[in-house]
């Protein structure tokens, strides 16, 4: 592979398969920080095996998944209550949305197959896939993917759906001090570009540096110096929610092509570099 981030650093603030994607940089040419912005991702189990047992008791005409992680929770607590074939039963009875292609690919595991999935990768890809459906009447049980989805459950709402969400697990901020390590690294300029793999983690970058009084530096070194990169559009797109305006993100959810799009981010940025010292 091309060393296409030779002297550049890059800090990985994602937790799942941060060694992984270390390795990916360090093949690229460049050095990885691993930088954690987002602590453990743990089940809350009472909360789960109510939402489960509702779920299959509500028996509802459609059933939205919104994460591959989420589902396989799901379907193992389900395991667990003693219930896993009546809970897909459930699911499997319903019209089914899906939003990403972990989703997709995790309900195929089970010979499963999406009524609606999204466009883009996005919750707004899956509202308007879901545009065409009538669901005035109908019981939809959304799985969320960490955090509240007001958007897509007002949505849901406005079309005439009774709605129940299940969060299968919880994204935590890390330790204080990890996220001060990333927050100086930054301000510093110690690093070339942040990697975010999901929005959690750069909300509690961004609220740490706001109780510290330097999210305006922050967001000006990410304008500048530093480069903020997203594994995909959803990411992205919670990126520029905060703030920061210049986000480099594939077309397609992967970390690998994450990596590649930051690339040809710096080929580009060094071609006009050259053609305009050419032209001084």
């Amino acid at each position: 592979m091309a060393k296409r981030l030779e002297g550049k650093r890059i800090a990985i603030t994602g937790p799942r398969k941060a060694e992984e994607l270390s390795k990916l940089v360090q093949n690229m040419g460049g050095t990885a920080l691993i930088r954690p912005a987002q602590g453990t991702v743990f089940l809350d189990e009472p909360e789960l095996g109510g939402g489960i047992s509702e779920w299959i008791r509500l028996k509802p005409e459609w059933s939205v998944l919104t994460t591959g992680m989420g589902l396989e929770a799901l379907i193992n607590t389900a395991q667990e209550m003693e219930v896993g074939e009546l809970f897909l039963d459930t699911i499997a009875r319903s019209k089914i949305a899906a939003r990403g292609y972990k989703t997709v690919n995790a309900l195929k595991k089970r010979e499963l197959a999406p009524v609606v999935r999204d466009d883009d990768g996005s919750t707004e890809g899956l509202i308007r896939q879901l545009e065409a459906h009538d669901l005035s009447g109908t019981t939809v049980v959304v799985q969320l993917h960490g955090d509240p989805a007001p958007r897509l459950v007002a949505w849901l709402e406005s079309r005439g759906a009774t709605v129940r969400t299940v969060l299968p697990y919880r994204h935590i901020a890390p330790p204080e001090e990890q996220l001060r390590q990333l927050l100086d690294d930054i301000l510093e300029h110690r690093v070339d570009a942040v990697t975010f793999t999901s929005g959690p983690q750069v909300r509690f970058l961004i609220q740490h540096a706001a109780d510290r009084g330097q999210e305006a530096a922050l967001q000006a070194a990410f304008e500048n110096e530093v480069v903020a990169v997203a594994v995909g559009k959803v990411t992205a797109q919670a990126i520029r929610e905060e703030g920061i305006a210049r986000v480099v993100a594939p077309p397609e959810e992967r970390m690998g092509s994450m990596m590649v799009e930051l690339a040809k981010y710096y080929a580009g940025s060094a071609a006009e570099a050259a053609q305009s010292d050419a032209q001084a």
